[in-house]
């Protein structure tokens, strides 16, 4: 039976590139491997075969030269095949082809292993709330895993150097057959280095990396708050066998403030006003962050009034307005009295009416009015 053209067989045209070869060689070797088509598996492992020899042939620039030049004569008697059924006869190695399939879609152990980069380190700093708000500088002190200065990370003996791993090649991977299945693990014998240590660093003992702590000096944005972190791009740990190292985050708490709470841009604080002051009004002072400023008081003003001040609060590290100061009002009732302190209390309440006086107490009668409606309720049910 003559042999189909092998680029009809791929499904390509003769100016097909390397890259159209390869993926339609997986694009079928995957369709007609035998072991998904079970119910007419002669025929698919012909066509797998089929497939094979003409990926062998195509995928090769000398090859393929030959084949676009004499058609299948350049392989066969004596051609650059030798005998027989050229590159196809004989039988295809299905865990061969598979491997290769698999090994290329996942990543497979044809490509060296690379030095792992270092991890990433994060360090816990806690700010009061005026360091958060306006910024500033602080050293930190880690520990952490740097590249050893006797050997420079190769983790061998100054004057010698590490050798190709003999099991693996160099790769870092070996490959263990399980039926058609080529599974990809790291290596027993490096560990999956693709280089093994015989004469290894007296420092560092072979692992290129040793134990130290180091100082840093870390300058934290105005304006961050708790949860915001700042990268320092390559001060976490060394990589291995001189790979680049990680980087170290430090991740921002600011602890609780004795005055202000922090709402996003905005600031709160409680500012106790005495008795007098909230009923005929007057000026008192509050504090911020730059300062004491006056703030107006109303005649009266009842506790739970909110009076913003514009401009008195945070400006985000993200940008934006700077935020306000949210002055909650809480009137205090006075202690520790004299005779003539509550004497004069006394009249003055007399002077209301009592505890009825509904003029000037406008909440004391709604609270009043509702207790009372409450219980009739509860009375004519």
């Amino acid at each position: 039976m003559a042999k189909r053209d092998f680029y009809e067989v791929l499904g390509l045209e003769k100016n097909a590139s390397d890259k159209d070869i390869k993926k339609a060689y997986k694009r079928l070797a995957m369709k007609y491997h035998p072991d998904r088509n079970q119910e007419k598996k002669d025929e698919a492992e012909v066509k797998f075969k089929e497939i094979k020899e003409a990926y062998e042939i195509l995928s090769d620039d000398q090859k393929r030269a030959a084949y676009d030049q004499y058609g299948h004569a350049a392989f066969e008697q004596g051609g650059m095949g030798g005998g027989g059924g050229g590159f196809g006869g004989g039988g295809a190695d299905f865990s061969d082809i598979f491997g290769d399939v698999f090994g290329d879609i996942f990543g497979g152990g044809r490509r060296q292993q690379r030095p792992s980069r270092g991890s990433d380190l994060q360090y816990n700093m806690e700010l009061t709330l005026e360091e958060a708000v306006r910024g500033v500088t602080k050293e930190i002190r880690i520990p952490t895993l740097e590249s050893c200065d006797v050997c420079h990370g190769s983790g061998a003996k100054p004057g010698t150097s590490a050798d190709t791993c003999s099991t693996c090649h160099g790769m870092g991977q070996v490959h263990m057959r399980q039926g058609f299945f080529s599974v990809q693990q790291p290596c027993p014998t490096c560990h999956g280095r693709g280089k093994v240590i015989k004469d290894p660093c007296n420092k560092c003992h072979g692992h290129g990396r040793i134990e130290r702590y180091k100082t840093l000096s870390v300058k934290i944005p105005a304006g961050v708050d708790t949860g915001d972190r700042v990268r320092l791009s390559g001060e976490g740990e060394a990589g291995e066998n001189g790979a680049p190292a990680g980087d170290l985050f430090v991740q921002v708490h600011v602890l609780p403030h004795n005055i202000f709470e922090r709402d996003g841009s905005n600031l709160h604080c409680e500012v106790p006003i005495n008795f007098t002051i909230a009923a005929l009004g007057g000026e008192i002072e509050v504090p911020t962050l730059d300062g004491r400023v006056k703030l107006k008081i109303p005649a009266e003003t009842q506790t739970g009034k909110i009076f913003r001040m514009k401009g008195k609060g945070v400006k985000s590290v993200r940008g934006g307005l700077q935020g306000d100061l949210m002055c909650h009002t809480v009137v205090e009732t006075p202690v520790k009295l004299n005779e003539k302190q509550k004497e004069l209390l006394k009249e003055f309440g007399d002077s209301l009416g009592g505890t009825s006086g509904e003029k000037n107490s406008p909440r004391s009668k709604s609270f009043l009015d509702g207790v009372k409606k409450f219980f009739d309720d509860l009375t004519n049910k």
